[in-house]
């Protein structure tokens, strides 16, 4: 199978193209610039520089490869974490979402291309009410991340109207997903909120590559969550991604002192957040963890 993933030198980009690579398919692989040509000829792919918010570097790329399926993994998150000014952290990355999506499939279509997989999110996004736990029958919630929240929404309607597969991954962890994360951690700079008791999905890269290798070969259809076996609270992941570090334990602030420091999405993931449930795509698409829990993958990443 010819595959194109769109943002192939990204952390989990980079994971997906070398097992597509090794399960056989020849792989197009994007990157934004051309020092990560190398990189990605290295995992056996078709290397390519391709602006994702350019529609005709879009669409010249994905008439070039020929491709059976399109991948979407597209973002721009990279540098400290700025969850205070959330929308100004993500701006890149909802322009890939909206624009770079629609650019992707209108390629898909000019091209023939019959199917998509795109990247979503589902971490402590679900809708703040009923459960912890959401399935994907449960909304997002419409403003969890800001504008964040709404490119997610468009992403989300475009591919299911295109009959693709969206897979909402859980907070990535593993070598080079947390390394900023951890370093506030180790600052102390990272604190429980409140009561800490807002749940969040986590997912290990490896078994995010994974789920999406089977979604391409067996082009699923429909929203997907890819999270690990237990959501939690903050109160217990983050005292323990701490301890795991090595670092002393978080500090504690109230939800009065968070909001002007930390900002309103920080105050809502730590104090409302709702994790999410992964027995649709267990079920449906045959996914087996490595990682089942970030209890055991943070301590094997960190020790």
């Amino acid at each position: 199978m010819r595959v194109f993933v769109a943002g192939g030198a990204g952390v989990l980009g980079r994971r997906l193209v070398r097992r597509l690579v090794a399960r056989g398919h020849q792989v197009t692989a994007t990157t934004t610039g051309a020092g990560k040509l190398g990189l990605l000829e290295r995992l056996g792919a078709e290397a390519v520089v391709m602006d994702g918010l350019d529609a005709e570097a879009v669409g010249e790329a994905v008439a070039r490869a020929r491709p059976d399926v399109i991948v979407h993994q597209m973002t721009a998150i990279g540098g400290k974490p700025d969850i205070k000014h959330f929308d100004r952290w993500f701006a890149t990355t909802n322009r890939l979402r909206t624009e770079g999506t629609d650019h992707l499939l209108a390629a898909a279509e000019a091209a023939g291309v019959s199917h998509v997989v795109a990247q979503s999110y589902a971490s402590w996004n679900g809708i703040r009410t009923g459960g912890w736990v959401k399935t994907e029958e449960d909304p997002l919630d419409p403003t969890s991340t800001g504008q964040g929240a709404a490119a997610i929404r468009h992403l989300e309607q475009v591919v299911a109207a295109a009959g693709g597969a969206v897979l909402r991954y859980g907070a990535f962890y593993g070598p080079g997903a947390t390394d900023a994360q951890v370093e506030l951690v180790r600052k102390r700079q990272y604190p429980v909120i409140g009561d800490g008791g807002g749940y969040s999905s986590w997912v290990h890269l490896d078994d995010a590559a994974e789920a999406t290798v089977l979604a391409v070969e067996q082009r699923a259809r429909g929203v997907f969550n890819i999270v690990d076996d237990e959501p939690a609270p903050a109160r217990e992941w983050l005292p323990y991604l701490a301890a795991c570090a090595g670092a002393k334990p978080p500090m504690r602030i109230p939800v009065w002192l968070a909001r002007p420091l930390a900002g309103r999405t920080a105050v809502a993931m730590m104090t409302e957040g709702r994790g999410f449930s992964n027995a649709k795509a267990k079920r449906e698409l045959g996914w087996r963890l490595r990682h089942p829990s970030w209890r055991q993958g943070f301590k094997e990443e960190l020790a």
